[in-house]
């Protein structure tokens, strides 16, 4: 189903601007959608510790519907900047939407916190990325899931921890698949805030993810925005690009026509399917 006209007006009028106002607005444009979904689909366990860190926690979502066994599972990494972000949060009903939102489509989801700048550096995202999917590949099944089909989606953060994972584990990784929304992958020039997690001494005309996210045969599903800042549609160009002369084809690809940055993520779930579909076709392809 296509994106509801006002939707689009609304995030049109915000632009490409990552102000504290658009995040804001975007959060209202779906909190009642996305808040009735929450009390329909509540976590199956919370808090499930993933690593020795008080952040390496995660939430499970199911539902008891009785269908496939075992079934797919989708990780859930979410955006903040690098210095913020919560897997359930009582001011709003993001990002557990994904987790319930793979649950209600036959999928185990899961959604996680990880550790966060300035406290910790690069690449510590792209650790914890890792420690989490080794523990749903070593735990999920209690769940109901497959351990051989575990997608991990990322946004913002999210999806520039995803990569460092994949440069850690020299391109592989326990995940049969990534989808991955507006990152940083090292195809654009940093910006000083990004020093906060990146530091000084990662340079940007040689950034190891970027090589790794190229190299990697694990399938990809890459995302960005209409009205994504031009720093994540070059990144997500250039990640494209790269690939494209690395393996002689395009990878699969996904372009959010009346979005943002920030509604690319939070919209999951609501009646614009659009992603909803790339991300459950592109799962079931992996099947």
């Amino acid at each position: 189903m296509m994106q509801p006209t006002g939707e689009r007006d609304a995030i049109a009028v915000w632009g490409d601007t990552l102000k504290p106002s658009a995040l804001a607005g975007v959060r209202d444009l779906f909190r009642q959608e996305q808040e009735r979904l929450a009390a329909a689909q509540p976590a199956a366990a919370t808090d499930l510790a993933y690593g020795p860190d008080a952040r390496h926690r995660l939430d499970v979502y199911r539902s008891d519907d009785g269908g496939e066994h075992p079934r797919p599972v989708l990780l859930w990494v979410h955006g903040g900047g690098f210095l913020r972000g919560e897997k359930a949060s009582p001011e709003h009903p993001y990002n557990a939407h994904a987790g319930r939102w793979a649950a209600r489509h036959g999928m185990v989801g899961a959604v996680m916190n990880y550790r966060l700048a300035p406290d910790h550096v690069w690449p510590a995202g792209g650790e914890d990325v890792g420690a989490a999917l080794d523990w749903l590949a070593a735990h999920v099944a209690t769940f109901g899931g497959d351990p051989q089909r575990i997608v991990v989606v990322g946004t913002s953060a999210g999806a520039a921890h995803i990569a460092t994972h994949l440069h850690l584990r020299n391109g592989t990784s326990p995940a049969a698949g990534a989808v991955l929304l507006s990152g940083l992958y090292g195809f654009a020039p940093l910006e000083e805030r990004d020093r906060l997690y990146f530091g000084t001494s990662v340079h940007d005309a040689d950034r190891s993810d970027a090589v790794a996210m190229t190299a990697t045969k694990l399938p990809l599903l890459l995302a960005c925005a209409q009205y994504d800042p031009q720093r994540f549609q070059a990144e997500t160009i250039g990640l494209v690009a790269a690939r494209f002369a690395r393996h002689g084809r395009l990878p699969r690809s996904f372009y959010g026509s009346g979005h943002n940055h920030f509604s690319l993520a939070y919209h999951l779930g609501t009646s614009d399917t659009r992603l909803a579909d790339e991300i459950l076709a592109f799962i079931g392809d992996l099947s």
